[in-house]
């Protein structure tokens, strides 16, 4: 029986470069995957999913997903979307809809929060509807546990604007809470106080 999934964590926790190992999975075993990302990560290109140790593949965009027919969908053993987070709601339902109706397994990879430890509209659905939610771990800079999406330029951490800001190890570090809240972006910031 097919599953809605997500899987989320931390920036830096890999979640691109475990639904690119997952897409290959399948792929090894002679199984079809649709691999996609959202329409708003055009950073390493429209159609293109990197990870940041590397791994690299060509995808569609979640669009031309929730534009395809279901018979053109069924052909596929599973559907694999990276950046879910940027989804819409009703694009989370759509990919309910291809578990529920067409049993084909989604598996979405993602944030959870944003920088102001907000939820993203697209993982707050899939928290809400998701058939299985499992964590990708990653650490802080103290070796705590990262939770928190801290967006930083050379004044130290920001706290206000858009929600959305694509960046990358350049503009945003994995926190725990803790060091989230108290603005410290390494172990420098803790000697210093």
């Amino acid at each position: 029986m097919a599953k809605l999934y997500f899987y989320y964590g931390a920036m830096g926790s890999s979640k691109s470069a475990n639904a690119l190992m997952a897409e290959y999975n399948y792929r090894e075993r002679g199984q079809k995957v649709l691999l996609a990302k959202t329409n708003l990560d055009t950073r390493d290109g429209v159609h293109t999913i990197r990870s940041r140790i590397g791994l690299e593949r060509e995808c569609v965009l979640l669009s031309d997903i929730c534009a395809m027919p279901d018979e053109e969908i069924q052909k596929y053993d599973a559907v694999i979307v990276d950046e879910i987070q940027f989804a819409r709601k009703e694009q989370i339902d759509f990919l309910a809809r291809i578990v529920d109706e067409l049993n084909v397994p989604v598996m979405c990879y993602g944030l959870r929060t944003d920088f102001q430890l907000n939820l993203f509209e697209g993982s707050a659905r899939l928290l809400a509807i998701a058939d299985e939610i499992k964590e990708i771990k990653t650490v802080c800079w103290c070796g705590k546990k990262a939770i928190c999406n801290a967006r930083y330029n050379r004044n130290g951490i920001v706290r206000t604007g858009e929600q959305i800001m694509l960046g990358a190890n350049d503009e945003y570090i994995a926190l725990c809470r803790k060091h989230f809240l108290e603005g410290k972006l390494s172990a420098d910031d803790e000697k210093r106080n």
